[in-house]
């Protein structure tokens, strides 16, 4: 009997997780769209509230009525002219988790950065993943610039651009069910990445958290082309 009750207990455990995941997931503010996450607001509204992950490279979109617009987060420093087309408009890092106030021309809100959370989706450190490649040899996904590449990756390393990654999906389908160790410079790109082949249905997706930089620290090997 007591094995029984903790069983159904476990399986309870188990399905209020993955339902408050799913539930993350569907509170995600805008869309993820050539690498970025493009973010609608109301210039007319100072309670603008958004959410994104952390590792996410923002960018906003209005309407165009307003025009260009000042935005500033003073907490993190940020400060630039915003235009309605996102395209034209500059991006930001979101690198800490935490609640940031923001201001759009007289409007404004709050920008909550929560950490990515799923069940195929893990971070590794740079010692962690050492033992990764070692032991389970993934496919390894490099998603920064090919300038970058040349400078310093992974032996092995496969690269897809972040802003190149959604248009590039295809060329991975055949790796949705193997094991995928994903970089970039400092943990940022590789963690939108992450979560665009979440999305797509890749099952086993690992992310070096603090990036190639730290990998290189550590003393682990990689490559440079001169």
């Amino acid at each position: 009997m007591y094995k029984k009750t903790a069983l159904f207990l476990f399986i309870i455990l188990i399905s209020s997780v993955v339902f408050c995941q799913a539930g993350n997931s569907e509170a995600m503010s805008g869309k993820i769209i050539t690498g970025y996450r493009v973010l609608y607001v109301d210039p007319a509204s100072k309670d603008n509230r958004l959410t994104v992950y952390r590792g996410d490279y923002i960018k906003f979109s209005y309407p165009e009525k307003f025009a260009s617009l000042a935005f500033a987060m003073e907490e993190l420093k940020y400060k630039d002219t915003l235009f309605p087309v996102h395209k034209k408009s500059p991006f930001f890092k979101m690198k800490a988790i935490g609640t940031y106030s923001f201001t759009l021309g007289e409007a404004g809100g709050s920008i909550t950065v929560v950490d990515l959370i799923l069940p195929n989706y893990t971070e590794v450190t740079a010692d962690e993943a050492a033992d990764l490649l070692k032991n389970l040899h993934p496919f390894i996904l490099d998603v920064r610039t090919p300038g970058e590449y040349r400078q310093i990756h992974i032996e092995e390393t496969h690269l897809i651009p972040i802003q190149q990654l959604q248009a590039r999906i295809a060329e991975l389908e055949s790796k949705k069910h193997e094991d995928i160790f994903i970089y970039c410079a400092t943990g940022n790109r590789s963690t939108v990445a992450s979560r665009i082949l979440a999305d797509r249905g890749f099952k086993r997706i690992y992310n070096l958290r603090y990036g190639i930089y730290d990998w290189a620290r550590k003393g682990h090997p990689y490559i440079t082309e001169k």
